[in-house]
């Protein structure tokens, strides 16, 4: 199968979405399918195809959310590049800049089209409002989100229920939706494949000691992954835990700010903020650690709860749909309410030994469930029924666009 995968962010720009674009594009490579890339150029305002790797990057504009970037117009030459692919079906991860154009050249070249929903908007909307309008820029999310993939696509993937929830039961979707929680490369966080020296080396350089116990967040220090509710949790396990670390792996815009916060609870010397790591080096900050944990309520599914769980570490996790079905509580992790129930979880895991061990074990279990081959296996089902089924939707607007396109090739 030809395959081309539309998205705004990949590597080496390094997040949830593009990490999962290019675990896809690799595991249906390894299945014998040829795949290409379309995506933004977060480095040049240049058009670059790497012929060899398929991957071609189109200049794009930033918009203010992280460094996501939105492409520019499409010339002529790009589109025919994309033709020349001959794709069997398009895979679209996001619901604009590439993703307008995936969905344009579906329609223009009767491709059927299949569209991942990652992220959820409306969790962000605080980024481009700064706190005014709240209400009106999600009703504005809303429809455009029901916009771009109830009139566009023939087939939706969501990672978890509660995605499938928002669509059928907020936004009324009709078409077919596949939940498929999104694989990873589970195998590089193994135990096994982790080099122990560079473990060690990596303690030495965070001055973690021997008797520390580590509790791990990895992700975007922004405002919705509620790091301050970890900070502030902290607080209140020092006094009695004097070896517990906080460890923050990552980067974002309220880094400098959640560092402030870490000093004036004056716990700075129990947090490490680590800034951004590189992707190959994530594996190795979560084995100096003991316990993974997120209080953040935006997740589509959270990936890095599954790295830390390949890792053998005990996942630590508010409530959350995003979460169910991979963090059973008090089986392979444990899932809080309160600020109360997540710090007797941590003096629990902090004082036994055995409780860490049992349910890092069980975690182990459950992360090779959801390897990047198994994920990809269940994607090529959805295109399988996107190209038989590639006739059966119409594109709205889209063709009207479409037309344009083939206007102005004449």
């Amino acid at each position: 199968m030809r395959i081309g995968l539309f998205t705004d962010t990949y590597p080496p720009f390094i997040n949830g979405v593009s990490t999962s674009v290019d675990m896809l594009k690799k595991a249906l490579e390894r299945q014998g399918h040829t795949v290409y890339v379309v995506t933004v150029n977060d480095s040049s305002f240049k058009y670059d195809y790497n012929e060899k790797n398929k991957v071609l990057r189109i200049p794009g504009l930033p918009i203010g959310i992280y460094d996501y970037r939105l492409s520019r117009i499409y010339p002529l030459k790009m589109i025919n590049l994309v033709k020349n692919w001959n794709l069997d079906v398009i895979h679209s991860h996001t619901e604009f800049g590439i993703g307008i154009f995936a969905r344009i050249f579906a329609k223009q070249f009767n491709i059927p089209l299949v569209h991942t929903y990652h992220t959820m908007y409306e969790d962000y909307t605080h980024y481009i409002t700064h706190g005014y309008f709240d209400k009106s820029s999600k009703k504005i999310v809303e429809y455009l989100t029901k916009f771009y993939c109830d009139t566009t696509a023939t087939e939706l993937i969501v990672p978890t229920n509660k995605t499938y929830q928002l669509f059928k039961e907020k936004y009324k979707f009709e078409k077919n939706i596949h939940i498929i929680p999104t694989g990873i490369e589970v195998d590089r966080f193994f135990t096994e494949n982790v080099k122990k020296s560079e473990v060690t080396d990596l303690k030495k350089h965070l001055n973690i000691s021997k008797n520390d116990i580590v509790i791990i967040f990895v992700g975007r220090l922004a405002e919705e992954k509620n790091v301050e509710f970890l900070l502030n949790a902290h607080k209140k396990l020092v006094p009695k835990y004097k070896n517990a670390k906080l460890l923050i792996v990552g980067d974002g815009p309220d880094k400098e700010k959640f560092e402030n916060i870490s000093k004036k609870l004056k716990i700075n010397n129990n947090v490490i903020f680590t800034g951004k790591v590189n992707w190959n080096d994530v594996p190795y900050y979560y084995h100096v650690s003991d316990i993974f944990t997120t209080a953040s309520k935006s997740e589509t599914q959270g990936l890095t709860v599954i790295e830390a769980m390949a890792s053998n570490i005990v996942p630590v996790v508010i409530e959350d749909e995003a979460f169910n079905g991979t963090v059973v509580n008090n089986l392979n992790g444990i899932v809080f309410k309160t600020e109360e129930e997540y710090l007797i979880a941590m003096e629990n895991l902090i004082k036994d030994k055995k409780l860490r061990k049992s349910l890092s074990t069980q975690a182990r279990i459950q992360s090779e469930h959801l390897s990047s081959n198994q994920y990809a296996s269940n994607v090529l089902v959805v295109y399988e029924r996107a190209i038989k089924n590639k006739n059966k939707y119409q594109y709205g607007i889209f063709s009207k666009i479409a037309s344009i396109f083939k206007e102005n090739k004449k």
